[in-house]
Formats: structure tokens, C-alpha cells, sequence
């Protein structure tokens, strides 16, 4: 017997699980730190929620990541399995060029 993937997820969950970041506990800091927006509207608590068709704007070092949730997971599976909860629609990176050494 196998469920249905729910059709609303944690976002801190949606992040581990779509392979965004390694552990839950960094999801949750993420988003508490204000990183993380989704339609545009910075959250700050793990427990908003994402559905398919919400725009997620994440902030991290050095890259905007813009990702079309497509659903909802049931584990943290392959790297194959994470990617299809999400359609890419981040900008390309900029080469800044090496870094500086001080």
C-alpha cells in the first residue's frame, strides 16, 4: 500500500528534502534567518508551508537560487528523487573570479 505525497509540506522538510541543505536543522536556520522567501514573502518560521506552483527564492552565499516547487516529498531520497520536486529557474552565477587572498 503505498500514500499519496501530501500536498502542502513544511518548507524547513521541503528544503531537506529537495536536497537545498544538508541537515533539517540548517533548513530551519535558513529560514529563520529570513534567507528563504516564498512568492515572493520572507518567512522566518519552519513551519510556513509550500504547495506545487509556489516560487521559492533562496539566498546563499554567493547564489539566488529561484525554484517552482512541482511536490512534495516523502523522504530524503537520491539526489534524481530531489530534483524532481522542483523546476530550476535560478539566474546563471557570476564569475567573480578567484577569491582574494589576504
Amino acid at each position: 500500500m503505498t500514500t499519496a505525497p501530501p500536498d502542502r509540506q513544511r518548507i524547513d522538510k521541503w528544503l531537506y528534502f529537495a536536497r537545498v541543505v544538508k541537515t533539517r536543522g540548517l533548513a530551519v536556520s535558513l529560514v529563520t534567518s529570513g534567507h528563504v522567501r516564498i512568492n515572493g514573502e520572507k518567512k522566518r518560521t519552519a513551519s510556513a508551508t509550500v504547495k506545487p506552483g509556489d516560487v521559492l527564492t533562496i539566498v546563499m552565499p554567493r547564489r539566488v537560487f529561484v525554484y517552482r516547487v512541482t511536490g512534495c516529498g516523502e523522504r530524503r531520497g537520491p539526489a534524481s528523487e530531489a530534483q524532481a520536486l522542483y523546476d530550476d529557474m535560478s539566474p546563471p552565477p557570476i564569475d567573480t573570479g578567484p577569491e582574494p587572498k589576504f
